[in-house]
């Protein structure tokens, strides 16, 4: 059994360098990978490509990196509850490519698969189709879309073995197991790393084969984006 453990979120991440794409796992705020994105906010490096559904809120997740300029272009769906990510994509700062969030999914998928590309009816006929293939199949006009090429994908799993077999739980199994794999590099890490054959096989939602490096995360704040309760009556 090939063991994919590191001893700490330093280890985890050596090897970037500045001017890299990454992929990094989560939505809104549940299930970023919070560890990762601190390390890589203290390793200051920069001119950045991120992928990622949303970029955090202004003073977590994403957001941290944008508020030191780190990151050049965001690749995402949603500008979200970051009015740094919005001021920086405004005045022309940031590049900033949005797609359908479906798309966004897909093209992770198509990395993770070994597909050079995918065809998509979103976006046809818009600004997001202009200068691609596009292609008609049983009368319905497609998009052609290629896949991610990132050199680290960082994803966010609740528990773990030491050779890589990863669980999510709630939301956090949303773009988290699509970016498993579709990057030269994929760290995961967890809320509780046990040891190979303590997980059910019929549980495990991402095989070790799809990341290179695993560690136990610490210190998770879990943020809400915005809360909002009922009034007392």
């Amino acid at each position: 059994m090939i063991l994919k453990t590191v001893d700490n979120v330093q280890e985890a991440v050596e090897g970037v360098k500045d001017g890299m794409t990454f992929m990094l796992g989560g939505f809104g705020l549940c299930g970023i990978p919070e560890n990762a994105i601190s390390e890589l906010v203290r390793l200051n490096v920069k001119n950045l490509t991120c992928i990622s559904n949303n970029a955090g809120v202004d003073d977590f997740g994403l957001g941290q990196l944008l508020h030191k300029k780190q990151i050049d272009k965001m690749v995402s769906s949603y500008v979200g509850e970051n009015a740094i990510f919005e001021k920086q994509m405004l005045s022309g700062e940031l590049d900033v490519e949005l797609i359908p969030q479906g798309t966004l999914a897909a093209r992770c998928q198509a990395a993770q698969q070994g597909f050079p590309a995918i065809y998509t009816p979103a976006g046809y006929g818009t600004e997001v189709a202009e200068g691609k293939e596009t292609r008609e199949f049983d009368g319905k006009m497609y998009v052609l879309e290629e896949a991610f090429k990132a050199d680290f994908a960082f994803v966010k799993a609740w528990k773990g073995d030491k050779a890589g077999n990863l669980i999510f739980k709630g939301t956090a199994r949303n773009f988290n197991p699509t970016m498993c794999g579709s990057a030269k590099i994929t760290v995961a890490e967890v809320e509780e790393l046990v040891e190979p054959g303590e997980l059910d096989p019929n549980q495990i939602h991402i095989p070790g084969i799809f990341v290179q490096r695993i560690f136990q995360g610490k210190d998770y704040e879990k943020r809400i984006e915005q809360r909002t309760v009922r009034q007392k009556a």
